[in-house]
């Protein structure tokens, strides 16, 4: 079989994420942009010995890889994920899929119509206090589940204008809480019911004082209640995130400056037996989650814990916490074509590591 080959679209944070996990996969890969920084990318890895290049021609790129990783900005996702499925390439894109419920279903209807598999990059799934929570749920441990509650917050990102737009990010809610809005689901099963709040201005004016935060409740159609928070906050914001997950039978907890998954604590030289030492938390979430995504491709049996199904609904509840969080009413969500929570004990599970996440 060739080596895998595939073309990443965009060169900011989260392409730098994902590039180093297809490159652990031995991939060979082609990156695209349209602003020219594709060079400088490819270059920094070139330099190193990493079979990586600058593709300036998009057709191009889709004419030889083998799947698309979409590490752009949210407004684009809809047309370069048609774009890669009319080529007939397998899409990774990151959350969220879009920013319309229409658009996402769009990209999600194409895919299944090409034959090709589109993966939601909702990488949360991947680290591991969030997997090993879901595994607990899935085995019953916890008993029936009864309020969830998930806050996800850092500095409010400044590196890209878009970031500042609602209209191109969907703000707070659709860029930062998505995460948590997914975990919600993926753990407690469908949503029913959403009202939402959120406070301070969703456009960046550059002024320090920009700070915002929601707060959607989440009603499952079991009964179970999740309470998701989102904080984009002043510039020395540490990035920290939470879950207190309760059920008739216990409670999980886990706070990411406490228990932190993944730790460098030196660098340089040191003498023997003073390294870091392995374990298997030391992976990347970023590398897991391409890992599966890449082995579904070969083996039809190996389905990755996240679906296009499952993008588009993460894009529904985000969609309608923003509506809430306009209007100041809730929002009913028809019944899910397919339920969410798994039979027990069929939970995915996994050797991931749970760094800062760089917020796209």
């Amino acid at each position: 079989m060739p080596p895998l080959h595939i073309g990443l679209l965009g060169a900011g944070g989260i392409a730098r994420a994902h590039l180093p996990g297809w490159l652990e996969l031995g991939a060979r890969v082609s990156v695209h942009t349209q602003d020219g920084s594709a060079d400088k990318l490819a270059g920094e890895y070139a330099e190193l010995g990493h079979d990586v290049t600058a593709v300036p021609d998009l057709d191009d790129l889709l004419a030889g890889c083998r799947a698309v990783d979409i590490c752009t900005p949210t407004p684009t996702h809809k047309d370069l994920a048609l774009a890669a499925i009319a080529a007939g390439r397998h899409v990774v894109c990151e959350k969220p899929l879009a920013l319309t419920v229409p658009d996402a279903e769009e990209i999600a209807a194409a895919a299944a119509e090409a034959g090709v598999q589109l993966h939601p990059a909702h990488v949360v799934r991947y680290f591991p206090a969030y997997a090993a929570m879901r595994d607990a749920v899935v085995r019953g441990e916890l008993g029936d589940l009864a309020v969830l509650r998930f806050t996800r917050g850092g500095a409010r990102p400044q590196w890209a204008p878009w970031f500042g737009d609602p209209a191109k990010s969907g703000g707070v809610i659709m860029d930062l809480m998505v995460h948590d809005i997914d975990i919600a689901r993926w753990v407690a099963g469908d949503v029913v019911r959403v009202h939402a709040r959120t406070r301070g201005s969703e456009r960046a004016t550059g002024a320090p004082a920009d700070v915002v935060t929601a707060t959607a409740v989440l009603t499952h159609a079991s009964g179970a209640i999740s309470h998701v928070t989102g904080l984009w906050g002043l510039p020395d914001q540490r990035f920290r995130t939470t879950f207190r997950v309760a059920g008739a039978d216990g409670l999980l907890c886990h706070d990411s400056l406490a228990v932190p998954g993944f730790r460098i604590t030196a660098q340089g030289v040191r003498a023997a037996n003073e390294g870091i030492p392995s374990s298997p938390m030391t992976e990347s979430p970023y590398l897991t989650e391409l890992r599966e995504f890449a082995t579904s491709w070969e083996d039809p049996a190996a389905r990755p814990r996240v679906d296009a199904h499952d993008g588009t609904a993460a894009v529904r509840i985000a969609c309608a916490a923003v509506e809430s969080s306009r209007t100041g009413q809730a929002v009913e969500l028809p019944p899910a074509s397919r339920p969410a929570a798994p039979e027990r004990g069929t939970a995915a599970t996994t050797h991931a590591t749970d760094p800062e996440e760089p917020t796209r």
